[in-house]
């Protein structure tokens, strides 16, 4: 059986200037370092491999010595074949000498960690004579060249291995001019493009048309929900495994047919009852601050509350408040109710006819759609 081969870049310096408040990497590694910032780009690319180990027998790496993808690749347990070796601390040439190398190889995707600057230059050194998938890892992601997260990332190249996911479409490689940029100006350039899978364009919006890959939708709802909770404000998770991905993209245990509460990306109660549930969201009112509910829908029935989650009350919703329900579905969840409305039984019918209406569902990152509730 022909392995698939699959190129591996690590730009492991990439990212470094967020944290310290750099706005950027280019060319500010060593002072980003001399701040304290910490090297995310290994581990972000770890979480993408991770994805890929029950195919190990399947692939094989071709790579760059050391940190630029070698390490982390044979830690995990992949078999891999250095095709080119760095000397010192990597630079943008030696990003572009890989990327040739691996072009060269005929690797079937050149898989690669960074930001909008290691976007360039991959282009700048294969434009698009292959297929390539990026690793968000950069201060900047500007690019379509990218997935919506690590593990995202991960899904795309199992479905390539797999044979699910074969078609390619071209994206455009975009960068700031960081300079600009810290001094409080935008000036986006389009530098190129390149192929990518053409399902990767389409979960980043989902607007297109076509059929959906939902694990793949989960995982960019997940991360845009998580990517917009506010700090201080409580977050009431619902049951089912739509919500649990949320929880696992924020990497927290989930009670999948019960109800969760978090704040700050930390779990502060599970499992809870109605009852906590209003001593909860009353004790946040009293200083002031917001408590958010998480919830989707019965898939096939369209209940939205009164099965399964029962203890979200009557009286936990009221003190919620419709404007601070967050309903999430894949557009294929939807698309599956055939246009009949989404359901509230809560058991209280005036409640329930406070709800209906049309309400935002999230269906992806940062898109939406707008559905009717019991009209």
């Amino acid at each position: 059986m022909k392995k698939f081969k699959l190129g591996l870049i690590v730009n492991p310096v990439a990212g470094l200037g967020g944290s310290v408040a750099l706005k950027g990497s280019d060319n500010m590694s060593q002072q980003a370092l001399e701040l304290g910032a910490v090297a995310k780009s290994n581990i972000r690319t770890r979480a993408a491999l991770e994805v890929l180990i029950p195919y190990q027998p399947q692939i094989e790496i071709y790579t760059v010595n050391g940190l630029m993808g070698e390490q982390v690749a044979n830690d995990l347990g992949f078999t891999t074949h250095i095709v080119y070796k760095q000397e010192d601390e990597s630079t943008a040439q030696d990003t572009e000498n890989s990327a040739q190398s691996l072009r060269d190889k005929d690797v079937d995707l050149i898989l690669f960690a960074g930001g909008d600057g290691t976007a360039r230059n991959i282009c700048h050194a294969v434009e698009d004579s292959c297929v390539v998938l990026g690793i968000p890892a950069g201060c900047k992601i500007h690019s379509g060249v990218y997935a919506i997260t690590p593990k995202a990332a991960g899904r795309v190249v199992e479905l390539l291995v797999t044979g699910e996911l074969v078609t390619v479409q071209d994206a455009d490689v975009m960068d700031i001019d960081e300079v600009a940029f810290r001094q409080g100006s935008v000036k986006a350039k389009r530098y190129g493009e390149m192929q990518v899978p053409s399902e990767l364009r389409y979960i980043q919006s989902v607007k297109s048309g076509g059929k959906e890959t939902d694990e793949l939708v989960l995982v960019d709802i997940a991360a845009y929900i998580a990517s917009e909770m506010e700090d201080d404000e409580k977050y009431i998770i619902g049951s089912g495994s739509t919500v649990a991905a949320i929880m696992e993209e924020i990497g927290l245990g989930n009670t999948l047919l019960g109800v969760d509460v978090i704040e700050d990306h930390q779990l502060v109660a599970s499992d809870v009852t109605a009852n906590r549930l209003v001593e909860i969201i009353k004790e946040q009112v009293s200083q002031g601050l917001k408590t958010k509910l998480v919830i989707t829908l019965i898939g096939g029935q369209g209940h939205i509350f009164g099965r399964g989650n029962q203890q979200l009350s009557p009286e936990v919703i009221r003190l919620i408040g419709r404007d601070n329900i967050i309903l999430i579905a894949t557009k294929a969840k939807l698309q599956a109710l055939n246009n009949r409305p989404l359901i509230c039984d809560t058991g209280d019918s005036e409640l329930d006819d406070e709800l209906s209406g049309y309400i935002k569902v999230i269906t992806g990152y940062n898109d939406h759609v707008m559905y009717a509730v019991g009209i």
